[in-house]
């Protein structure tokens, strides 16, 4: 998946998913696959949700966006890793986040089909 990525790092996290729904989003995790047009950030917010936390790390990581560090800082932080996520909340420019996890997650997916 990375040697995928990699070649287009700037691209990334561009483009959400114009007119999709929060819940057609959530519905899609019903599927053994992602939504086929869902941008990559969004990609490795569903395969965490779907239990690859590894997966959705191995995206996020390689996309240079404060999005992505916004991501990357939740995983970590689902990961119980908290000073890692401190540096990648700080990289996104968002305070530490003290919510749920699942609060957090659905945040950052409804900002993104927000976008």
């Amino acid at each position: 998946m990375i040697a995928q990525l990699g070649p287009i790092r700037s691209q990334l996290g561009l483009g959400y998913n114009p007119g999709m729904l929060f819940e057609e989003f959530r519905s899609s995790l019903d599927s053994d696959h992602p939504p086929k047009d869902a941008a990559p950030l969004l990609t490795a917010l569903w395969w965490d949700e779907k239990g690859d936390w590894e997966k959705a790390h191995e995206i996020a990581q390689v996309i240079e966006s404060s999005d992505a560090a916004w991501v990357h800082a939740y995983l970590h932080r689902k990961e119980g890793d908290e000073g890692n996520a401190g540096y990648w909340y700080r990289r996104a420019g968002r305070p530490h986040s003290r919510l749920p996890l699942a609060t957090e997650w659905e945040e950052i997916v409804r900002e993104f089909l927000g976008k």
